[in-house]
C-alpha cells in the first residue's frame, strides 16, 4: 500500500524528476515516522489524501493564474490591434490593417511587434489633428467675421481624419477666404460712394462711418482690422441708399426753390446783380442727379439761404394780405370752437401762411372763400345747437348725479351744522334731475341718430363720437345701479345676521358700538368736524368718457378720426382751405 500511495502523490511529468525524488524521500521519511508512531492505515490514507488534495489545489491555482495572464495579454494585444485599426481607419491607411492580419508568433512577441506601430500611428494622428485644428480655427474666425457673432467651435470627428476630409475643409477655408475678399471689395466700394455723397451733401463722413462701425474709420490699410460682418455690410447698404435718397430730395427741393426764385424775381423785377448771388441754385434746375458732383453743392446751408431769400420776397408780397385773411380765419375757428368741433389751428394757419407767401394768392378770391366757409360753419352750428343744449343738460345732470351719490354715502348728512339745509335742497333738485336722466339720454341719442342719418357723418364732440359716449354712459350707469343693489343687499344681510345673533345669544352691543349709538345720527367722532358738500368724483362727462374703460357688457369705442367739412374746391384757393373738423 505504501507503494501505491507513493505513486499516487508523485508528479508524473519527467521534467520534474528532482521534484519527484524530493517528494519520494519525504514520503519515505513520513512512512518511517508513522511506523515509529504506530499510525493506523486509515489515518495514513486520510493524511495522504489530504496531501494529494493540497497538491492539486496548488496546481489548480497556478493554472488559473496562467490562464488569467494569458487572457490579459490577449486583451492588451486586442486593444492595441483595435486602436491601431481605428487610427488606420481614421487616417485612411487600409494597407496597415492587412499587415496586422498576417502577424505570427507568441502573444508576447506579437505585443512587442505591434507596440512601435501603435506609437507611430498615434503620432500621425496627433499631427493630423493639429492640421485639422489649425484649419478649423481659421474657419471659425472667418465665420465670426462674416456673421459678426461668436461662432461655436465644432468638435472634430476623430473617426474621420482622412486626407480626403482634410482636403474638404481646406476647400471650405478657401471659399471663406474668397468670400472675405469679395466683402472687402464691396465695403471699399460702399465707403467710396459714401465719401463722394458726403462730399456733395457736406455731411460728416467720419461720423457716418463711425456709426456704421468704428473699424471703418481707421486709416490703416490692414484688412484684418476692418469689420466684414453681415450687419456692417447691411448698414453700409442702408447708408448709401439713405444718402442717395437724401441727395435726390435735396436736389428736388433746390430745383423747386430755384423755380420759385425765378418766378418771384420776374414778378418783382429783381435786378440781375441780386440774382447772381443764387446762380449756383438756378443752374441746378435742369441738372440730372448723377451729374451733381460738386463739393457742397447740395449742402443744407445753401438750401436754408435759398429758403430765407424766398421768405423775404414772399413777405414783401403778402404782408398786408396775410393780416386780413388770418383775421377771418380766426373768426371761423371761434365758431367751430363754440360748437365743440376740433380745429387744427396751427396746421390751418400754416397752410394759409404758405399759400400767402407763395405769391399766387388772389386776395378777393381768398376772402370770398373764407366768407363762404364762415357761412357754412354758422349753418352747421345752427343744426347742432339743439343737440349741444341737451348735452349741456346731460353734463349738468351727470355732475349732480355724482354729487348725490357722494352725498348719500355721507353718514353725517343729517347732523346739525352749517349748510345742511342747502345740501338738502340741492339733493332734492338733484334727485329730480337724476330721475330725468334716462329719458334725457334716450331723447339725445335719438336726435343724434337722426342728425347723423341726415348729414351722413358722425356727430363728434371734441373729437369723440357723441353717440358712443352716451352708450358708454348708459353701460356705466347700469353697472353702477347693479353695484348699488349688491351693496344694499350685502348691508341687509349683515343687519339681518346681526339681529339674529342678538336674538339667539342675547349679545349686547360692544362698548365702541354703544358709544356710537349714543351719539346723534350722522355725528362723527371729531367734535370739530363740519358738514360739507360731498365732492363728485365719478362724474361721467363727454370729456372724461374718452378715458373710461367699459365692462364686459359693452366694449370701449375707439375715438374716430377727425372728419372735415366738405367745402367747395376752388383752383385758385385750394391750398388754403382750412382743415376744420366736422361734427
Amino acid at each position: 500500500m505504501s507503494g501505491s500511495r507513493a505513486t499516487r502523490i508523485s508528479p508524473s511529468p519527467s521534467s520534474f524528476v528532482e521534484y519527484s525524488t524530493t517528494c519520494g524521500s519525504l514520503l519515505h521519511e513520513l512512512q518511517r515516522i508513522w511506523d515509529e508512531i504506530g499510525e493506523s492505515d486509515g489515518e495514513r490514507d486520510k493524511m495522504l489524501l489530504q496531501l494529494e488534495q493540497e497538491c492539486l489545489d496548488v496546481y489548480r491555482r497556478k493554472v488559473e493564474s496562467a490562464k488569467k495572464y494569458k487572457t490579459d495579454l490577449r486583451k492588451t494585444l486586442d486593444e492595441a490591434e483595435e486602436e491601431v485599426a481605428n487610427i488606420a481607419s481614421a487616417l485612411g491607411e487600409k494597407s496597415l490593417i492587412l499587415k496586422l492580419e498576417k502577424r505570427k508568433g507568441t502573444l508576447k512577441e506579437q505585443l512587442l511587434s505591434i507596440k512601435p506601430i501603435l506609437e507611430e500611428f498615434q503620432h500621425k494622428r496627433e499631427e493630423r489633428m493639429k492640421e485639422f485644428c489649425e484649419i478649423q480655427s481659421q474657419i471659425i474666425q472667418l465665420c465670426s467675421e462674416i456673421t459678426g457673432e461668436a461662432v461655436t467651435d465644432k468638435q472634430i470627428d476623430n473617426r474621420d481624419l482622412t486626407a480626403k476630409r482634410l482636403g474638404e475643409i481646406k476647400l471650405d477655408l478657401q471659399g471663406l477666404q474668397r468670400e472675405k475678399n469679395l466683402r472687402l471689395q464691396k465695403i471699399s466700394s460702399h465707403v467710396r460712394s459714401i465719401y463722394e455723397l458726403s462730399d456733395v451733401l457736406s455731411a460728416d463722413f467720419s461720423e457716418t462711418m463711425n456709426e456704421i462701425h468704428p473699424s471703418l474709420c481707421s486709416s490703416s490699410t490692414n484688412s484684418q482690422l476692418k469689420s466684414i460682418s453681415n450687419v456692417t455690410i447691411s448698414r453700409l447698404d442702408q447708408a448709401v441708399n439713405s444718402l442717395k435718397h437724401e441727395k435726390e430730395q435735396r436736389l428736388r427741393k433746390l430745383q423747386d426753390l430755384g423755380s420759385t426764385l425765378i418766378e418771384l424775381w420776374n414778378l418783382l423785377d429783381t435786378p440781375a446783380d441780386e440774382r447772381k448771388r443764387f446762380d449756383h441754385v438756378t443752374t441746378l434746375i435742369s441738372a440730372p442727379v448723377n451729374e451733381v458732383t460738386k463739393r457742397g453743392s447740395l449742402a443744407l446751408d445753401i438750401i436754408e439761404q435759398t429758403e430765407v431769400e424766398i421768405d423775404k420776397l414772399n413777405i414783401l408780397k403778402a404782408s398786408k394780405m396775410k393780416e386780413l385773411v388770418l383775421e377771418k380765419q380766426k373768426d371761423l375757428e371761434e365758431i367751430y370752437k363754440s360748437i365743440h368741433i376740433d380745429v387744427d389751428t396751427q396746421t390751418t394757419r400754416q397752410i394759409l401762411a404758405t399759400y400767402l407767401e407763395s405769391g399766387d394768392a388772389d386776395i378777393s378770391d381768398l376772402l370770398s372763400n373764407v366768407d363762404d366757409q364762415i357761412l357754412k360753419a354758422k349753418e352747421l352750428a345752427l343744426s347742432r345747437k339743439e343737440i349741444l343744449d341737451k348735452v349741456e343738460k346731460w353734463k349738468l345732470a351727470s355732475v349732480e348725479e355724482s354729487w348725490l351719490d357722494e352725498y348719500e354715502k355721507d353718514q353725517n348728512r343729517y347732523s346739525a351744522g352749517r349748510g345742511v339745509h342747502k345740501n338738502l335742497k340741492r339733493a332734492e333738485k338733484a334727485r329730480i334731475l337724476v330721475g330725468k336722466l334716462p329719458s334725457l339720454v334716450e331723447n339725445l341719442m335719438m336726435k343724434i341718430k337722426a342728425w347723423e342719418e341726415e348729414k351722413g357723418i358722425v356727430f363728434l364732440y371734441d373729437k369723440m363720437p357723441l353717440l358712443d359716449l352716451l352708450q358708454q354712459y348708459a353701460v356705466y350707469r347700469l353697472e353702477r345701479e347693479e353695484e348699488k343693489k349688491r351693496s344694499r343687499e350685502k348691508k341687509r344681510l349683515q343687519d339681518q345676521l346681526a339681529t339674529e345673533q342678538e336674538t339667539l345669544f342675547g349679545s349686547k352691543p360692544s362698548p365702541m358700538r354703544a358709544q356710537t349709538l349714543k351719539k346723534p345720527l350722522g355725528q362723527s367722532n371729531n367734535s370739530n368736524s363740519m358738514i360739507g358738500t360731498p365732492t363728485g368724483r365719478n362724474v361721467f362727462t363727454p370729456r372724461q368718457g374718452k378715458d373710461r374703460k367699459v365692462s364686459n357688457k359693452a366694449s370701449a369705442v375707439a375715438a374716430a378720426p377727425v372728419n372735415y367739412v366738405a367745402l367747395a374746391k376752388d383752383d385758385c384757393v385750394a391750398h388754403i382751405d382750412p382743415a376744420v373738423s366736422s361734427p
